[in-house]
């Protein structure tokens, strides 16, 4: 492959991050049981989030404001300010939440260091991201960081000549078929999927994807023996 880059998603493939989203969940629903059924719940919750990703993007902070927009449109504009403040809450334990590294993500990115440039390209909320970065210790490994809007061609393409690369120099890892290894495949580059056993909804695809340039390992450990 004669790659020059790999590049590594953030959430739930180098530290947890989904699990404290559906915990979140779970104690909204509990919140505004009184209101409708949690399937009710779920199916407005993901319609809101969804509805206001060009408005808020990726992350922790639009999260909330969905769950609150959600938590009014449930109840007639009836909830107590003490839901409201219950759910920023909610928000603010998200946010303060410790870094939990995957296994294997140190060994792996110590042995690929001196042989790649290492990237993480992730999307959310810059602060936030930012914050989780630093709280794992990881900065030194790598030597580029891009928090994007939105993992799609265009950005994948800006990074691209960002690094002054060709795309075919360029591999990216992440557990989104959608956001992390679509877009790349389809600029030129080549994509590694490692499965996380919790997957956003809006992230997950109906379809297989069969091309050249696309592998996948059962755990970040596998990358060292795959290259």
């Amino acid at each position: 492959m004669n790659l020059k880059v790999i590049a590594f998603d953030a959430d739930d493939t180098l530290w947890v991050n989904e699990p404290y989203f559906r915990q979140t969940e779970e104690q909204f629903y509990t919140l505004l049981g009184g209101y409708s059924s949690q399937h009710e719940l779920e199916r407005e919750l993901l319609k809101t989030e969804i509805e206001n990703l060009t408005l808020y993007g990726y992350g922790i902070k639009g999260f909330v404001l969905s769950m609150i927009e959600t938590a009014l449109r449930i109840s007639n504009n009836t909830i107590s300010t003490e839901v409201v403040g219950a759910i920023l809450d909610l928000g603010k334990q998200m946010l303060n939440q410790p870094i939990e590294l995957l296994d294997g993500v140190e060994e792996v990115l110590g042995a690929l260091k001196s042989k790649y440039r290492l990237v993480v390209a992730t999307k959310g909320d810059l602060l936030d991201q930012e914050r989780k970065l630093k709280k794992s210790n990881l900065s030194h490994y790598f030597h580029h960081i891009e928090v994007m809007s939105e993992k799609d061609d265009a950005n994948y393409l800006k990074l691209i000549r960002h690094l002054d690369i060709k795309p075919d120099k360029l591999m990216m890892i992440g557990n989104s078929l959608k956001s992390d290894i679509l877009p790349v495949l389809n600029v030129g580059g080549y994509g590694v999927h490692i499965p996380y056993h919790i997957t956003w909804a809006h992230e997950q695809i109906e379809h297989t994807i069969e091309h050249e340039k696309f592998n996948s390992v059962l755990a970040i450990k596998d990358i060292l023996e795959f290259l």
